[in-house]
């Protein structure tokens, strides 16, 4: 903003004891509209309404479009006009004055023959009370009108409805997959609403940007907040990005690619021309080299000596895989991609310890504490030795270790347990002859 314009702000606004002319400033600022499908004006301050005769009115949502000055009405961004439309008027919101609307028709591809309708007044009081009543009129419209398409067995969405300023005319935005044929339909709204039908098709992101949204970053759709205009995105984008080519990750509320595709995808274009070939071959006295991945943002690309599948693989910069290629077109092989004295970072390995990334962790059943004497058991505690006896348990655990190394040497037989019946009658028939010796 040049010094003219401050000042001409601070003439505007007269700033009271206890504001301070820098925050009559900004709120001078604060009230100019910004936001919603709004072109900067970059040239504020150096051209105005007067240096160009056409301005920028941007009507509800997404349609815009360019009226000529004729009358050389003093204009600013955020105006209400009231422009020709046919039949009648229609009030919108000035967005762009100046020499710069030049340059927006240029982008709009604008035929030389194209007509250019006039303003006709700034809006009255009058004008923007009518206008209200028709912005209120709209929602219910809308879903009369589906209701009546439902009934003529249309294969159409009837997605959002627009009176004119004057509620002289409504046009309807609708979505088809296919040609439809709506004359009978155009018959029918005109006698039910009383007015002139205008019937328009939009395509999926034209829909999305009326309607309005959250994204998957959580945050309001730009085509329904900022953007001005819809570029084609291609796969392209995300290629040069190495972005996974998953479908669904790709596609929008629209199902259509995302359009922040193509926000970052100059700045990786850009930095891969700093970045070598992925055809170069990097020649050293080990063996030969393949590209394998890059990091375009940190200049970094990762070799291996195998060209399908990761095998030896070494992550130089950029800097250092020019100087080997220039060194290999001399015939020179280096010793090894890396340089000299450069340490090879060590990859930190994930450890699990919780078992937090286990998916069959709720599936596990959980085990129950049997009862009896094994509760008892725990619930007891152990009791320790004396100290005197120390020596005692000792020797009785040697005899047991010999046992065992004897059975070893025996070559691991064990003996046969005695049967259940036969160990029962064994001590039942000594049981006899004791009393026998008795008798």
């Amino acid at each position: 903003m040049s010094d003219e314009a401050v000042k001409n702000n601070l003439d505007e606004v007269a700033p009271s004891d206890t504001q301070s002319q820098e925050e009559a400033v900004v709120t001078k600022s604060k009230e100019e509209p910004r936001g919603k499908l709004y072109c900067y004006n970059w040239l504020d301050g150096i051209s105005d309404s007067s240096n160009y005769d056409v301005v920028e009115v941007q009507f509800k949502n997404t349609r815009k479009g360019f009226y000529k000055n004729s009358q050389h009405i003093d204009l600013h961004i955020g105006d209400m006009v009231a422009v020709e439309a046919s039949p009648g008027h229609d009030i919108g919101q000035v967005t762009m004055v100046g020499k710069l609307v030049a340059l927006q028709m240029r982008k709009a591809n604008l035929h030389p023959d194209y007509e250019i309708k006039r303003v006709f007044r700034k809006a009255r009081q009058s004008d923007l009370e009518k206008y209200e009543e028709a912005k209120s009129r709209e929602h219910d419209t809308m879903i009369r009108s589906r209701k009546i398409a439902e009934e003529l067995q249309l294969n159409m969405k009837i997605g959002d409805v627009e009176y004119q300023g004057d509620c002289g005319k409504a046009i309807f935005y609708y979505i088809a997959d296919e040609r439809v044929d709506f004359r009978k339909l155009i018959r029918v709204l005109a006698d039910t609403f009383k007015v002139r039908i205008e019937m328009k098709q939009i395509g999926a992101r034209q829909e999305a940007g009326r309607i309005g949204g959250i994204g998957p970053c959580g945050r309001p759709l730009c085509c329904s907040s900022w953007m001005t205009n819809f570029v084609s995105v291609g796969t392209s984008a995300a290629r040069f990005q190495d972005i996974s080519m998953n479908p669904q990750k790709l596609a929008g509320q629209c199902a259509k690619l995302k359009c922040c595709l193509n926000f970052e995808v100059d700045v990786y274009m850009e930095s891969s021309k700093k970045m070598p070939s992925k055809d170069t071959v990097l020649e050293t006295q080990d063996g030969s080299y393949y590209y394998f991945k890059a990091d375009i943002l940190k200049r970094e690309i990762t070799y291996s000596t195998d060209k399908q599948m990761p095998v030896n693989c070494v992550t130089i910069d950029a800097g250092r895989a020019f100087e080997i290629i220039s060194l290999n077109n001399k015939g020179v092989k280096v010793e090894k991609l890396q340089r000299d004295g450069q340490v090879k970072e060590q990859r930190k390995e994930f450890v699990e310890i919780v078992g937090q990334d286990n998916i069959n962790r709720f599936d596990k059943a959980k085990k129950k504490k049997k009862k009896g004497k094994s509760s008892k058991s725990e619930a007891a505690p152990k009791q320790q030795p004396p100290k005197g006896n120390a020596e005692k348990n000792e020797a009785k655990e040697v005899p047991t270790a010999n046992k065992q190394k004897n059975d070893l040497a025996d070559g691991g037989r064990q003996k046969r347990r005695p049967k259940r019946g036969h160990s029962r009658n064994g001590e039942s028939q000594k049981r006899n002859n004791d009393t026998e010796k008795t008798q």
